[in-house]
């Protein structure tokens, strides 16, 4: 017998799900909840809700709502049990009981992988009920009602499920790709300014990797947006969420096999501002302040033009989102400190693994990879953007000379 024997499978999977727009999701006349979930079955499936409470706090008549929508349904949907409720925002990420309630839950009510865990809310809600129902019987099926611009335009529409541990964002996880995404945008207007706005700053990284049309369409619509505009953002969260769900189906990458990974542009420094803040910074917010950071590196490193710099800084700061908070500052400027925010880049490395791979501009639309930062740019640019928060009516000016694109 030989020593050695490989037998070598190749197992193709296919995921497909559904990210629907709709108004007045649990309105009783409705039919997108009940035909995304029991399609022609014959007997009622079972369903689990899980609701934010910062979105039962503003609209307190949705958990009877949803009750009385399975009632009327109650031929094809079973609600097993009142919808548990869960603390929203970061805090629900942070505390390792959240994940073994919901998990309790799907326990006690017997769901099953027929079943269907909904849950209503923000983007770390559903981060950390996607976690527990993809750990249960090895994955429940999900459904995902997000109720923020970011959960609906980017974050619950993708595949990871996450918890934070180790003081790190989103250590604990899972690749499951949700049953469906139901994007009710009737709950976006009740987000506080911070919230409507903070999300949008996932539509200008898109926009600036993927659709520079994207990018000069929120110029153009940037007061709109600023002014509650309903329709504009409706219409930039769609936009948003379909070039995210592009890439994450034609990148060739989904689970993230790779070190490369184009989505997660001004993420390195966004999720370690979130930690050093204690997440009171949003993580819109975050990404506001990493895209301007590795904007600036870009041109003062000679990849990205002038006046395309420019631009990206005049939509931030238009769409009101932070370019610089104090934790970025250049106090902690060794990247061997937890407290720098330059230890974010092997933190990022870490997280992806491999070798560090960082996604730049090199115009509005078009990006490069670089695989290593100059540290001493990196902090010419954290002072250039402190100098533009400190004086933001002057004018923005660049170190000369700047090295040629």
């Amino acid at each position: 017998m030989p020593l050695n024997r490989v037998i070598a499978q190749t197992v193709p999977v296919t995921f497909r799900y559904t990210v629907q727009f709709t108004h007045g999701l649990f309105q009783l006349e409705n039919p997108v909840l009940r035909t995304t979930l029991a399609g022609d079955t014959q007997d009622p499936v079972k369903v689990m809700c899980v609701i934010d409470a910062g979105v039962l706090a503003a609209f307190p008549e949705l958990r009877d709502q949803i009750g009385r929508y399975f009632a009327r349904h109650a031929g094809a949907l079973h609600l097993v049990a009142p919808p548990l409720i869960v603390p929203g925002g970061e805090r629900v990420k942070q505390e390792e009981g959240w994940v073994r309630q919901v998990q309790d839950q799907i326990h006690c009510c017997g769901i099953d992988r027929h079943s269907f865990v909904m849950v209503v809310g923000g983007g770390a809600v559903i981060d950390m009920v996607g976690f527990a129902a993809a750990t249960a019987h090895r994955g429940v099926r999900l459904v995902r009602v997000p109720t923020t611009v970011l959960a609906q335009n980017d974050s619950g529409v993708g595949v990871k499920n996450s918890v934070n541990a180790y003081g790190k964002k989103n250590w604990l996880g899972t690749f499951a790709p949700p049953y469906a995404v139901l994007n009710d945008l009737g709950f976006l207007p009740a987000l506080a300014d911070r919230d409507w706005l903070g999300g949008l700053a996932e539509a200008v990284k898109v926009a600036l990797l993927k659709d520079a049309a994207f990018f000069a369409w929120l110029e153009d619509h940037a007061g709109a947006l600023v002014n509650r505009d309903l329709t504009a953002m409706e219409d930039a969260v769609y936009r948003c969420a379909e070039l995210h769900l592009a890439h994450i189906a034609g990148s060739g990458d989904p689970f993230e096999m790779g070190s490369s990974r184009p989505l997660d542009f001004g993420h390195w420094a966004a999720h370690k501002l979130e930690s050093l803040t204690a997440y009171t910074l949003r993580h819109g917010e975050a990404v506001a302040v990493g895209l301007a950071l590795d904007c600036t590196y870009a041109v003062l490193k000679g990849l990205l033009p002038e006046a395309d710099w420019r631009r990206v800084l005049d939509l931030l700061l238009a769409l009101r989102l932070p370019v610089y908070v104090p934790e970025l500052g250049t106090s902690a400027q060794d990247p061997a400190d937890p407290m720098s925010v330059l230890s974010g880049l092997n933190e990022f490395r870490e997280h992806l693994g491999g070798r560090l791979t960082v996604p730049l501009l090199t115009a509005v639309g078009q990006m490069t990879e670089v695989h290593e930062l100059d540290l001493g740019l990196l902090r010419r640019s954290v002072g250039l953007l402190k100098d533009l928060h400190d004086h933001p009516s002057g004018a923005i000016c660049l170190p000369t000379p700047i090295p040629a694109c």
